[in-house]
């Protein structure tokens, strides 16, 4: 039997699963690292901390399924989208990464827009600049940390650091450079005009590959350091969204994903790249080859209920440490205990927001709290803010005309039953999952089983080891009850976002 290697670096940590040709996943193994965030709304990483997360985690699942690292045919890498891994001349990071959900560089962004022109950018790249996109920062650093910008030589996104640390090649794939504001999009390819106007040099950037192309073998010392064979070739991969919508099966017409991990993405695959009118999600290469995909990203899905546990839910970690379970069933278990939220709404600004409001000034915000609400109500109007910000996203689309055969739900959002539920009654869409649940590490293994020819085609590849296992249909009565709270959802932000300005002015003045 030959194996499949699927490693995906997230923001959380590092997941690597072992997967048989067939598509059954043997091992899998996680390794978790700090988000560090130096001043409010700047969040960065240290690239170390992957690499370590790499290590550990490989060999580990390796060692749980007993297989040897020859028997391993291909790895795909899969990571978070739009990172800046600075590199100077020798390879080695410079500084800390920027991070996707990093929002320092709004000056940074209006400047490139206003240099390359709205037209031009959107032409180019099919999308406006945002704040988490890789090209302002690049100019962040340039405008803010001269003496660091002066010793780059090579910028990439975070799974592609991996990738050099694995193979000693530079190289990127189509789906996670759609990512950095610096790719012609419709074309596939590094993007001249931009380059040019804004002067980034051209050779700090790696090739383009295809997602399931081969980019590169692992080296001798990455092979003594992982555990692996020297030579096994790695494929291009893909950025998160896209690998996860591969390890989905989103690769047709209609079928969609609602994905809950740290932010929240609806994604839906796309014969020609299309675009909202208003540009508030976003246009990319798909992981399928002369293919692409529009997404909604919300910036904290599952990062707000994570912020609820680590902040207001230290019992529930206390309680699971004893246990065993995850404090996230005591959360949804607590907020099943209560029917409705009666009247408390979340909004999940806690990164400021991407879709469908692009500012990085937006705050999260607990509307219509009470002396009778408790703890259960807080967690249930998480989960149901969070649901309504993952709407916004199907309803743009649904104005672009974009179809919903299916409602693929995945992510950690994905495991809780109700929280499910509470998607499917928000959007009005039953929500199904599938047989695997490993998302963009699993989707990478199948990238790396179609570039060294298990199967002859992404497509083929999903629909041999894919399947819907369950499916939630929205209840007529929440549905009518939904409603009402998302037209309240919707009527507080621009309610509010004067005053998000104004709170981030005074935290600037601090």
């Amino acid at each position: 039997m030959a194996y499949l290697l699927g490693l995906d670096i997230g923001t959380s940590g590092t997941k690597t699963v072992l997967v048989e040709e067939t598509g059954k996943i043997v091992s899998r193994a996680l390794s978790e690292y700090p988000l560090l965030t130096p001043r409010p709304n700047w969040y960065e990483q240290d690239s170390e901390e992957w690499w370590t997360a790499v290590l550990a985690t490989v060999r580990q699942a390796l060692a749980v399924a007993s297989v040897r690292g020859e028997e391993v045919r291909a790895v795909g890498l899969s990571g978070q989208m739009h990172g800046s891994v600075f590199l100077d001349a020798k390879g080695e990071a410079i500084r800390p990464t920027i991070l996707w959900c990093d929002q320092r560089t709004q000056a940074q962004c209006d400047w490139i827009t206003e240099t390359v022109g709205q037209e031009t950018v959107v032409a180019e790249t099919c999308n406006p600049i945002l704040t988490g996109f890789q090209a302002p920062k690049i100019i962040w650093l340039r405008d803010n940390e001269p003496e660091n910008y002066a010793r780059v030589r090579k910028v990439l996104l975070p799974k592609d650091y991996i990738r050099l640390r694995l193979t000693g090649e530079y190289a990127t794939e189509v789906s996670d450079a759609s990512g950095t504001s610096l790719l012609n999009v419709p074309q596939r390819r590094w993007s001249d005009v931009i380059l040019d106007r804004i002067a980034i040099p051209r050779e700090w950037l790696p090739e383009v590959h295809e997602s399931q192309e081969v980019s590169g073998q692992i080296t001798p010392a990455a092979a003594e350091a992982t555990g692996l064979k020297a030579g096994t070739p790695v494929v291009g991969g893909g950025g998160d969204q896209a690998s996860g919508a591969v390890g989905n099966g989103i690769v047709e017409t209609g079928v969609v994903s609602s994905t809950i991990g740290t932010s929240g993405v609806v994604f839906a695959y796309l014969d020609q790249p299309l675009m909202d009118a208003q540009l508030r999600t976003q246009t990319f290469c798909h992981a399928v080859p002369g293919k692409w995909h529009v997404m909604g990203v919300m910036q904290s899905a599952g990062g707000s209920l994570r912020w609820m546990r680590d902040t207001l839910c230290q019992i529930e970690k206390d309680r699971a440490a004893e246990s065993g379970r995850d404090a996230y069933e005591y959360m949804t278990e607590a907020a099943a205990s209560v029917p409705t939220s009666e009247g408390l709404v979340f909004l999940p600004y806690l990164t400021g927001e991407r879709c469908p409001h692009p500012n990085p000034n937006a705050k999260g915000v607990f509307s219509g709290l009470t002396i009778r609400h408790t703890k259960a109500h807080m967690i249930r109007a998480v989960l149901e803010g969070v649901a309504m910000g993952m709407r916004d996203s199907f309803e743009i689309m649904k104005a672009m005309g974009t179809p919903f055969k299916q409602v693929r739900a995945s992510g950690g959002g994905a495991r809780s039953k109700l929280w499910r539920q509470i998607q499917a009654d928000v959007t009005g869409e039953p929500h199904v999952t599938i047989n695997v649940d490993e998302g963009p590490a699993f989707g990478v293994a199948l990238l790396a089983a179609v570039g060294c020819g298990v199967f002859p085609s992404v497509a083929e590849a999903c629909r041999q080891t894919i399947s819907v296992v369950d499916e939630l249909t929205p209840q007529p009565s929440e549905v009518e009850r939904h409603e009402g709270y998302y037209r309240l959802y919707r009527e507080l932000y621009p309610q509010l976002e004067k005053s998000f300005d104004g709170a981030q002015a005074l935290v600037d003045k601090e």
